[in-house]
């Protein structure tokens, strides 16, 4: 029988996995936002797609042909829209073999730099990180209640193809915030598809992985390398204290954690192994794949 795959929310991260089970043969299908007016987005890659939002469910009947499950929508002031409409549907599924939450390694706080794996004390900063610790809790709950096979995948920055470094560099929106001591975890997206189809051979319901690079490193130093691949400069350096009355609000937030993540647990216990294990392997892949054979 061919494996069916349902995602919620067809973003970046979920439409590249649902791009390369598609061309494995996998049924894929998932949503978009509504938006009232506007055509739905054609699909990609043998990847079809629904509209949703709170107060507009999606058909029962596109779930209950799912064998698997990824969730990518962020949880809201509300709570998580997905469980909030389809908990009892997605209970309901008569042959699911996994299920995949997608949160993100900001439940872990601010760790002054230090390592965190998934065993550690979560303390989130801000309201978009205590809705993800919710999250979290009530996606691993449903599970336990209704023997789902739930899986909690902790995202560090997500980079790769089209949203990378590169991109701002040449862009010129790339900054070299500096401040003393700040240091992120990033994972490429190709593998994160790696973890999650690692994850769906080898399921262990309840199990909570980390997926990142093994190399955390300073932003501006991204930044700098990106520049260098380029052939271009690297924008002067900034203080942090003086950047930040010129930073987005998301920016600001990213930089109030600082923090090493551990990935071991993915390794150990799905097998996987990293195609781009630093942000240096990950770019330079990037730049290589753009000027390829006849460019």
């Amino acid at each position: 029988m061919t494996p069916r795959l349902f995602c919620f929310g067809l973003g970046y991260t979920a439409a590249h996995l649902g791009a390369v089970l598609a061309a494995e043969g996998w049924g894929v299908a998932g949503t978009h936002r509504c938006r009232d007016g506007e055509p739905a987005p054609p699909s990609t890659a043998g990847v079809a797609s629904l509209c949703f939002e709170r107060g507009r469910r999606v058909s029962t009947s596109a779930l209950e042909s799912a064998n698997y499950l990824l969730i990518s929508i962020p949880p809201d002031e509300l709570g998580d829209p997905v469980l909030d409409e389809h908990a009892a549907s997605i209970a309901a599924i008569p042959e699911l073999r996994w299920v995949g939450y997608l949160s993100t390694t900001g439940v872990y706080g601010n760790r002054d730099g230090d390592w965190v794996d998934e065993d550690a004390e979560l303390r989130p900063t801000g309201p978009r990180n205590r809705r993800r610790v919710a999250a979290e809790k009530a996606w691993l709950e449903l599970g336990q209640r209704h023997g789902l096979p739930v899986h909690v995948f902790r995202l560090a920055g997500i980079y790769g193809p089209g949203r990378s470094a590169v991109d701002t560099v040449r862009a010129g929106t790339a900054r070299r915030v500096v401040k003393p001591g700040q240091v992120f975890s990033r994972t490429h997206v190709a593998d994160i598809s790696s973890v999650l189809r690692a994850s769906m051979v080898r399921p262990n319901p309840g199990a909570i992985y980390n997926v990142c690079d093994d190399d955390p490193a300073p932003p501006q130093d991204v930044v700098a390398f990106a520049c260098n691949l380029l052939g271009v400069p690297p924008p002067p350096e900034e203080p942090f204290d003086r950047a930040r009355a010129t930073m987005s609000e998301m920016a600001l937030s990213f930089y109030a954690d600082s923090k090493r993540v551990a990935n071991q647990r993915i390794k150990t216990e799905l097998g996987v192994r990293l195609l781009y294990p630093d942000y240096r392997a990950g770019l330079s892949a990037i730049l290589a794949a753009e000027s390829g054979p006849g460019r």
